[in-house]
This record gives structure tokens, C-alpha cells and sequence, in this order.
């Protein structure tokens, strides 16, 4: 009984939490509104618009037969044409729009309206989803409910400026409409080419609607500049006008790039009827955003086809941007689908703004706008989807705040080239693998590193077919003018005029070692460069350099060839080519002759090493003498011979003149070591003596950089050399004692010195100085270059040819023919210019020669200890013997002690044992070996006969 009463009421209780959860449910369906609508804006009759129109309704179509999506919610959709106006777009078609209470907009479709509208929705709270608006401005925070739900112009241009730095352009021209979305896109472009060290040189901005002869007269302007480089950012509907212009112009030949930005895909490329436009646009690279290829995207495709019976094949029908409106649909209804099934949620309602209504005798109808109450709650749902759509994977990615306008993650782009009837792929481009033959990997396999990018050495692209039909790369740049000769600014020099100067015999008017190398290296360019030297300067005294340099910022010259030193202010207003010659400021002083004093003998080494050399010598003779006393009778005799023999043989070595000969070979091997030190250090006396005595005849008072600033001597440079300025400002040398000279007054300058009203020295760059030199040998420079530059060829800013020229520059230094045409206009006079640096000869000290001393003097340990060992085994085997022929008289005269009374007295007066040992040792090291050797056989023989009649006196123990 209980058991069934607890089934029943286990059941019971089964069925209230069914009928709970159906009774919720049912609240929930009840509260989901029946229908929720949507808006559409975009301008029917365009290109993307027809294109669009399709995908979006077909999307509306397959969201509403999804039993997954809306639960039971139908979606229906507003379309508003906009007409291809900005006035019509905004006022009419938007405000219209957002009368009929629409929860979002797809669109709109052009940048130029979404700016104004974008401010309607901020107001009204309505999310807009735009599919084709890529004005990179729209990102601002200003926009909060603009979505872009496909990729913004930043990426495009990103990767055009790829492109440039691939094929190693410099400078393009943009060519652009002049409205938000052209301005906006060139602005993108211009910070994507600052990054690759490219800028847009020229921007020739069109009206919009502009017609042809507009077209022609803008690009023909455009074409007056240097860049053959066209970066073209037009809508669908008017940019093959530009083509066409351009084409009528001549300007789609060969030597000319034409890059257009993804417009191009969808009018010509995408769009039906592309064939008939194809002539215009041969050899132009063109971008596509890149939708990976699915089954879901080859369905759409096909029904787009189907849908529309005029279209010849299945692409036609569709551009890239429609399969992003049909994917903003779907955006909509995942995010709607969220926001009615959150709990709390479901309600849709529109209210009044008071801070809307018509003024008096309005009849826009303002009041009729409605604020859509839970606006921010939907738009936090469409911010986060997260799909994957037939474009691939929708996600977006944000900078801060919920309210943050967002960017689709992974942008990638197709590159295409046209040519003949149709197009090819010439490379991929994503964020980032960059430039690549390789199609990107999938979409939806996450988020790429932020910072994730490839070296230019690592992007890739297929072969170009350009223009004209070239394959060759074309330069990018021509001269200006069409072909105009360059206006080169030249120095007109009146001294060192090997250098550069005026020549009427030369048909440039201009002749100088400068002036050929800049020949040589335009000979090199692959191209002509029409050029025309103009002189600059009055040919009274050497012109301004700045000044030079100045003129060709200002563009009143072309470029400036000569003798200009590259430096940081120059710098800044112009760039060099690589420099052809080393050039740095040296010092050029006056020759004093002085005599050596009578000391100088002793100047090339330290006293340390004279007293190391002293003291070595006398160990060494020491050495000698200990090893050769036993052996050599030349070392033998009186003390006063000996030591007199010590010193003449240790000093005597020094000039290899000892007479005394070494017989033993400890004795000899001491000897070839200390010969050999003797040797070394010798030469190297000699040597630095020579040194010191030829630095003497050639030292003055200024032995460098240092010393010319510490004194108070006027100093001398070049007129119109950077020099002063440098020294003045840089080394902070005074004004007052700068003397700007004409080098034909140096000579006469130096000889007067300080005193007579010339200089102490004179500071100018080193190949005036090698010059001044070659033919001056009473000057020399003092110290060393205290500046490193070179000289350059200068150019306006970011000048193609100065790159250009710098590899020419290289290739004359490699060949050697830098070096060949230096040899034929500098090799003048007779002073050897590059022997002629005054300074002072260091002094040898003990650290010079430490390692032959320590070679000698373990040399010199070892041959004692062998000597030393050999002397104690002899005076060990001489005691030996010695003692034994002790012990034999000792026994003797036993007897004869047991009767001497005295025994005891005499043995207390004997010496100690030890001091017997030490002078025994004494003795025997100051005999001769012949002697000692005689000795030991003497004794030896004496033992051994004595031993022999010990044993015949014995007893016999044979038995009687």
C-alpha cells in the first residue's frame, strides 16, 4: 500500500514539472513577436546594389524557412532605394526608413550616406550593417551603431602597398573620387605606403559623375609628374571612365603600372558584360576580397543564377559584396534570434523622442520617428556573432567597450591581373601571410598573431603580364616634363679645380674628377638620362655649399653634382647617393725643424727596461760563468779575473762580440737563448731609435685635435666649406678665431703663422688635403680624422634616381673604375701625401719584451738545476770513495789511539760536521771536472785494492 502511494505521488509530481515546463515554454513562444522587420538601403540601380538586392532577399527567404532561427518569428524586409544620391540617400530614402520601426538596416551601401545616417541611427538606437561602406572613418567611436560586416579599406590598401614595395616603387599617384569614400581610402593608403618607405607623390582627386574630357584633363596633369605609377580608387559605376580617359590619352602602354582597388573586380571583373570593357583595362592589377570556396557558396551561386534568367553564367549574377549582404541578413536574424530568446527578453517596443519634432511649418515628418527602446541590447548581440557565412568566417574583432565599432577578423584579398579576354590570379594577400601565391588558410581557423607579418624577401607573386604587354617590371618613374633634360647645379669652383670646375673646351661646359664620375654612373643606369650642367657661383671665390644644396630642395635644380660632403644638415633637406670618396676634416700644420738632444740615445726604452736589460745581463753572465767554471779554463783563475770575466762576457754579448768560448752544453744552450733575446732586443732599438729621431725632425706644436682646441690660435678653412660651422658649433671653437681662407692662401697662411697674422693650422676635408699635400712638402697633417663622411650626389627628396645612381655608384667601385678615374685627376705632385702624419714614436718598455725574459731566464733556471743535480751525484760519489779510505786508516791506527793520552782532546777540538760538509762542497765545486773525475778513479782504485788484501791476510776456515 505505501509502495503505491509513493509511485503515485512520484508521478504525479513528473507530470506538474512537465505541464511547468510547457506552460513556460509556451509563454515564451507567446512572447517572441510574430513578425520583426528589418531595412534595406542601398541604390537599386548600381552595380553592387543589383547584385545585392538578390542576395539579400534570398537570405531574408532562407532565414524565415529555418525552424532553428527566430522560433517562429518571421523576418520581413524594407527595401529603400537611395538612388545613387547623397541628398536622396539621407534625407528621403533614410529617414523614410527608419519611419516604419525597423530594428536594423542592411546597409547602406555608400560611405558617403552612411556618415550622414549613422548619426539617425545613433539617435533612433537602429543597428546599421553595412555590406559595401569601407571608408576606414566609419571605425570611429563617433559611429557607435555602424557595423561593417565586410572588410574596410585599410587591409585593400595595405595590401597595394605590398605590391609597391614588392616591385621596389617609390612614389605613385592617386587617382580617386572626391567624396568620403575616395578621400578616406587615399588617406589609408598614403599611412600604408609610409610604412613601406613609399609615398603618394601626387593625388588627382575627380568630381563625382565627373565625364570624360574632366577625366582626360586631370590625368593629363597627372601625367606632367614623375610617378608612372597609378593607384586608381573609383566606385563600380564611373571608375572604367577613367580607364577609358586614360586610354585616349596613351597612357595605357608600356611603362605604365595601373593598380585598382577592388571596384574593378565587381564592375568589370564580376559584373556581366565585363568583356566589353576588357580593352581598356589590359595589363592592370586589380584587388578581389578573397571568400573561400564551400558548398554553401557554389548553392548560392546557383540560385542566384537560376533567379535571374538574363545571366549567362553562374558568377554574374553576384559580385563579392552581395555574398556579404546576404551574410549581414544572417547576422541580423542570429542576433535578433538571441536578443527575443534571452530571459527578460523578447520585447520589441518604440517610443517617442521629445528631442524630435518638426519645426514650424516642417513637413519632413521628424515626429514620426520612433527610438527603437532595446537598440543597444540588440546591438550587443550583433557584435558578438560568430558564423560561419558563404564569405567564410564572420567574427569580429573589438578596441574597447561593448559599444566599440568592430572590424571583421582575417582579411584577405585575391590579386588579379587582366589580360587578353579574362583575368588571373597573380598572388593572395592577408593580414597575415602578406603577399603569397598560396590561397590563405581557412577563415574560420581563429585569429591571427596582431603583429603576425612577412619580410618583403619572403612575399611571393606570380609573373605580371603589364601594359603594353610586357613582362618586364616597369621603372615607375620618368623624368619630369616628359622627358625634360635634368638641370644638374654645378660649383663653380676657382681652386682645386680637378676636382670640378668651369671647362669652355668641354661640351658640357663643365670637366673634374667629380663631374666623371657622375658621367660613368649615369652610363651604367639601365635608362637615358637626359641631363644639362648649369654652373652655380660667380667664379670670384668657391660658392656655399648649403646655398647649393638649398637650390635643389627648392627644386630651382634638379640635382647638384661636385664636391658636397654629406652631412646631417644636408641631410634633411635632400638625399645623397652613396658616397663615391671618404672625406673627413684633418688638421694641417706647419713643419718645424728641431735637432735631437745628446740624450737621445736613450730615449727608446723605459728605464725599466734598462735596468731589466742591465740586471739580465748580469745574471746571464753569471749563469755562464757557473755552468763553464769546472769545464773551462777561461773561466778559471783569480777572483778578480773571474769577476772581471763575469761582466765583459755578459756586456760583450750584447754586441755578439764575447770571446770566450762555452764548452759545456748547459753552458751553450744558455748562451743561444740569451743571443737570441739579445738579437730581438737590439733590432727593436735600433728601430725605434730611427723612429724617435725622424718624429723629431718632422714634430710641431700641434700634435692633434686636442691641442688645436686647448690653444688660442687663429685656425683656417675653406671658403664655403662646412668646416667652420662644424667647428664653431659642434667642437665649440670661437667664431673669432676662424679664418675662412681661399686655399690658394693656405700655404702663405701657415708660413705666417699665428704670429704674422696667418694661422696655426688648417682644418679642410681630406681629399682637398691629399691634393694640397701632393705639392706642399713643408706641411704636414697632424692626428688623425676627426669627422667621417664622403661625398655624394644630391637629389630632391625620395628621388628615384638618387637610389638608382647609388647601385651605378657601386658597381663603378667593385669594377675599379672609381679607382681609375681618382688615379687620372688626383695623382698630381711629388710629396708622398700618404706618409705624412706627424706624431710620437712610443717608447719599448718591460711589457714589450716580458715574454723574451721569461724564455730566458726559465732557460737559464733549468740549466742550473741540471747543472746543480749533475754537481751533487759527482760530489756524492766523490765522498763515497772518500770515506771509505777514512774508515781503513781509522781501524789502522786503533791501536795508536788506546796509547795517545791526547784522543780526547783532539776530537773536542775538531769543527762541527755540518760546516766540514759545507766547505767540503765548496771545495769540490771550485775543482775542475777533469780533476774530480781523476779523483774518484784514483779512490776508487784504492778501495778496490785494499779490498783484495783484506781478503788474503785472513784466517783460513778450511778444515786441518
Amino acid at each position: 500500500m505505501a509502495s503505491s502511494a509513493a509511485t503515485t505521488t512520484t508521478t504525479l509530481l513528473r507530470l506538474l514539472c512537465l505541464c511547468t515546463v510547457l506552460l513556460v515554454a509556451m509563454q515564451a513562444a507567446a512572447a517572441r513577436p510574430p513578425n520583426v522587420t528589418i531595412g534595406s538601403l542601398f541604390a537599386f540601380d548600381s552595380v553592387i546594389g543589383r547584385s545585392a538586392r538578390s542576395a539579400i532577399q534570398l537570405a531574408v527567404d532562407d532565414v524565415n524557412r529555418d525552424p532553428t532561427v527566430l522560433n517562429g518569428t518571421t523576418l520581413t524586409v524594407v527595401f529603400q532605394d537611395t538612388k545613387c544620391s547623397g541628398f536622396a540617400g539621407t534625407i528621403q530614402a533614410g529617414l523614410e526608413l527608419m519611419e516604419k520601426e525597423v530594428v536594423a538596416v542592411v546597409g547602406p551601401q555608400s560611405s558617403v550616406i552612411a556618415h550622414v545616417v549613422s548619426h539617425v541611427a545613433n539617435q533612433l538606437r537602429v543597428p546599421l550593417l553595412s555590406f559595401a561602406a569601407t571608408d576606414p572613418a566609419l571605425a570611429s567611436t563617433q559611429y557607435p551603431y555602424f557595423v561593417r560586416t565586410v572588410h574596410d579599406d585599410r587591409f585593400q590598401m595595405a595590401a597595394i602597398a605590398d605590391v609597391v614595395s614588392h616591385f621596389g616603387w617609390r612614389e605613385v599617384t592617386a587617382v580617386y573620387v572626391d567624396d568620403d569614400y575616395g578621400r578616406g581610402g587615399v588617406i589609408a593608403l598614403a599611412d600604408a605606403l609610409e610604412a613601406t618607405r613609399a609615398r603618394v607623390s601626387y593625388r588627382a582627386a575627380f568630381p563625382l559623375g565627373a565625364d570624360r574630357a574632366t577625366l582626360a584633363d586631370i590625368l593629363q596633369r597627372a601625367n606632367f609628374m614623375e610617378s608612372r605609377v597609378f593607384i586608381v580608387h573609383a566606385s563600380p559605376d564611373s571608375g572604367l571612365n577613367v580607364f577609358a580617359a586614360a586610354r585616349g590619352l596613351g597612357m595605357m602602354v608600356s611603362g605604365y603600372t595601373w593598380i585598382a582597388t577592388d571596384w574593378l573586380a565587381t564592375a568589370a571583373i564580376d559584373a556581366a558584360g565585363a568583356a566589353s570593357n576588357s580593352s581598356n583595362i589590359q595589363g592592370v592589377l586589380t584587388l578581389r576580397q578573397y571568400t573561400p570556396d564551400s558548398d554553401a557558396k557554389a548553392s548560392l551561386l546557383s540560385r542566384l543564377a537560376a533567379a535571374d534568367p538574363t545571366s549567362n553564367n553562374a558568377t554574374a549574377s553576384v559580385n563579392t559584396y552581395g555574398l556579404f549582404a546576404y551574410d549581414s541578413v544572417w547576422m541580423a536574424a542570429y542576433a535578433i534570434d538571441q536578443f527575443l530568446g534571452d530571459a527578460g527578453g523578447g520585447n520589441v517596443s518604440f517610443s517617442a523622442d521629445p528631442t524630435i519634432r518638426d519645426a514650424n511649418g516642417s513637413a519632413l515628418g521628424l515626429s514620426a520617428l520612433r527610438v527603437f527602446d532595446q537598440g543597444e541590447q540588440l546591438l550587443g548581440k550583433v557584435m558578438l556573432s560568430n558564423f560561419t557565412g558563404v564569405t567564410g568566417h564572420v567574427e569580429f574583432q573589438f578596441d574597447a567597450g561593448v559599444n566599440s565599432s568592430g572590424t571583421l577578423v582575417n582579411p584577405a584579398y585575391e590579386i588579379l591581373n587582366v589580360g587578353g579576354t579574362g583575368v588571373r590570379r597573380v598572388a593572395y594577400w592577408s593580414n597575415y601571410t602578406r603577399l603569397s601565391v598560396d590561397a590563405p588558410k581557412q577563415l574560420g581557423d581563429g585569429v591571427p598573431p596582431p603583429n603576425s607579418t612577412s619580410t618583403t624577401a619572403q612575399q611571393q607573386m606570380s609573373n605580371v603580364i603589364w601594359p603594353g604587354g610586357t613582362t618586364a617590371t616597369p621603372r615607375g618613374w620618368v623624368f619630369a616634363d616628359n622627358g625634360k633634360p635634368l638641370t644638374i647645379g654645378v660649383p663653380y669652383r676657382t681652386s682645386y679645380k680637378e676636382f670640378v670646375s668651369k671647362d669652355e673646351t668641354s661640351p658640357d661646359g663643365v670637366s673634374g674628377y667629380c663631374v666623371d664620375v657622375f658621367k660613368a654612373a649615369v652610363a651604367l643606369l639601365p635608362y637615358p638620362v637626359p641631363v644639362s650642367f648649369v654652373l652655380f657661383g660667380d667664379g670670384v671665390e668657391n660658392p656655399s655649399y648649403n646655398e647649393l644644396v638649398q637650390k635643389v630642395a627648392d627644386g630651382y635644380f634638379d640635382a647638384a653634382v661636385g664636391d658636397i660632403s654629406i652631412v646631417t644638415n644636408r641631410t634633411r633637406v635632400v638625399d645623397f647617393t652613396q658616397p663615391y670618396i671618404d672625406s673627413g676634416l684633418m688638421i694641417v700644420s706647419t713643419v718645424k725643424s728641431s735637432s735631437s738632444d745628446e740624450w737621445a740615445f736613450l730615449k727608446p726604452f723605459t728605464p725599466e727596461l734598462w735596468a731589466t736589460v742591465v740586471a739580465f745581463c748580469i745574471f746571464v753572465g753569471a749563469v755562464v760563468w757557473i755552468l763553464e767554471h769546472r769545464h773551462n779554463d777561461e773561466f778559471r783563475g783569480p777572483l778578480k779575473k773571474q769577476m772581471v770575466t763575469i761582466f765583459w762576457f755578459s756586456f760583450s754579448s750584447m754586441f755578439f762580440t764575447q770571446r770566450e768560448d762555452t764548452v759545456s752544453v748547459p753552458g751553450r744552450f744558455v748562451v743561444i737563448m740569451w743571443l737570441f733575446v739579445v738579437l730581438i732586443i737590439t733590432q727593436s732599438y735600433t728601430a725605434s731609435l730611427t723612429s724617435i729621431l725622424t718624429v723629431q725632425q718632422l714634430s710641431t706644436g700641434i700634435q692633434g685635435l686636442s691641442d688645436l682646441l686647448a690653444s688660442n690660435d687663429p685656425i683656417g678653412y675653406q671658403v664655403g666649406s662646412f668646416a667652420g660651422s662644424y667647428m664653431n658649433k659642434e667642437l665649440g671653437v670661437a667664431a673669432t678665431r676662424l679664418r675662412e681662407l681661399d686655399p690658394d692662401d693656405y700655404a702663405d697662411s701657415l708660413q705666417r703663422g699665428p704670429r704674422g697674422g696667418g694661422v696655426a693650422a688648417i682644418v679642410d676635408e681630406l681629399p682637398y688635403m691629399e691634393l694640397f699635400l701632393s705639392s706642399n712638402c713643408q706641411f704636414q697633417t697632424v692626428g688623425q680624422e676627426f669627422t667621417k663622411s664622403g661625398w655624394g650626389f644630391a637629389f630632391p627628396l625620395d628621388s628615384p634616381l638618387a637610389v638608382d645612381l647609388s647601385t651605378a655608384i657601386l658597381t663603378l667601385s667593385e669594377n675599379g673604375d672609381l679607382q681609375r678615374i681618382h688615379d687620372n685627376w688626383l695623382n698630381t705632385g711629388t710629396c708622398d701625401s700618404q706618409n705624412n702624419g706627424v706624431g710620437g714614436a712610443e717608447r719599448l718598455s718591460l711589457r714589450n719584451f716580458g715574454g723574451l725574459f721569461l724564455i730566458c731566464g726559465v732557460a737559464c733556471v733549468i740549466a742550473l738545476l741540471i747543472h746543480f743535480v749533475r754537481i751533487l751525484f759527482q760530489f756524492c760519489q766523490y765522498r763515497r770513495h772518500g770515506a771509505a779510505d777514512g774508515a781503513q786508516e781509522e781501524d789502522e791506527n786503533d791501536g795508536d789511539d788506546d796509547r795517545d793520552g791526547d784522543s780526547d782532546k783532539e776530537k773536542s777540538q775538531r769543527r762541527p760536521a755540518r760546516q766540514t760538509s759545507i766547505r767540503d762542497l765548496m771545495s769540490f765545486v771550485d775543482m775542475e771536472e777533469a780533476e774530480v773525475k781523476r779523483a774518484i778513479r784514483s779512490r776508487s782504485g784504492k778501495s778496490m785494492g785494499r779490498s783484495r788484501s783484506d781478503t788474503s791476510d785472513a784466517p783460513s776456515s778450511s778444515p786441518v
